[in-house]
């Protein structure tokens, strides 16, 4: 599986070291276990963390290691991604989710109970993760999403079908790390539902006056 879209450095070295917010965390794990370049990039990230608390005095600022590991990152080589044959790939059960999800969703896809939450869009909360909000999200094909940015960030990772927005396409096991600079309005290739696991750490900012007033019955 080809993917075009990937987690960020500083989000890398804040998964390497435990900072990330729950929530976001288990949308890296969910991406990382598909993705052989982001868990390269992580090895660096989690190597290069070592030696830089090593080297580390005591009274130095957090923000300089942070700073100094996301330098380095820059610096690694190229990873060239690997592609497996299509009869290893065809392998894998669309059934079922990563594993990172399943403590909160459960393994298989068919077995999802969807809740409707608006029109074309259907969801599914995890209940009580903590460090932000995580979600399954299914939403029709053909939709347009409300023009929204964020109050914080957001990873969301496609499981099934696809989008596009400002930022390119976005297919299966692509992950949209964004923050709070981020505006879009992301519309769904038509043909199948898009599937995708969404993790927020603040509320969704929808810039039209409707999709705000409705924002309270939707939940997000």
């Amino acid at each position: 599986m080809k993917m075009n879209h990937h987690l960020d450095d500083a989000t890398l070295v804040s998964y390497s070291a435990g900072a990330l917010p729950a929530a976001l965390a288990v949308v890296a794990s969910a991406h990382l276990e598909r993705c052989a370049e982001c868990r390269q990039h992580l090895l660096d990230a989690d190597q290069i963390g070592g030696v830089l608390m090593q080297q580390q005095r005591a009274d130095a600022p957090a923000e300089d290691a942070r700073a100094a590991m996301l330098a380095l990152l820059d610096d690694q080589p190229a990873v060239e991604q690997i592609t497996l044959p299509v009869d290893v790939l065809e392998q894998r059960d669309p059934d079922r989710l990563p594993s990172a999800l399943h403590p909160w969703f459960g393994n298989s896809m068919r077995a999802l109970r969807w809740r409707r939450v608006a029109p074309g869009v259907q969801r599914i909360l995890a209940i009580g993760i903590g460090g932000g909000d995580l979600m399954l999200l299914r939403i029709a094909p053909g939709s347009k999403l409300p023009l929204h940015s964020h109050a914080g960030n957001e990873l969301t990772m496609i499981l099934d079908g696809a989008y596009d927005d400002m930022l390119g396409h976005f297919g299966p096991g692509d992950v949209a790390d964004l923050d709070g600079e981020t505006l879009h309005q992301p519309v769904t290739s038509p043909g199948v539902p898009c599937i995708c696991v969404a993790a927020t750490d603040g509320p969704l900012k929808f810039s039209g006056w409707f999709a705000r007033t409705l924002q309270p019955l939707f939940g997000f």
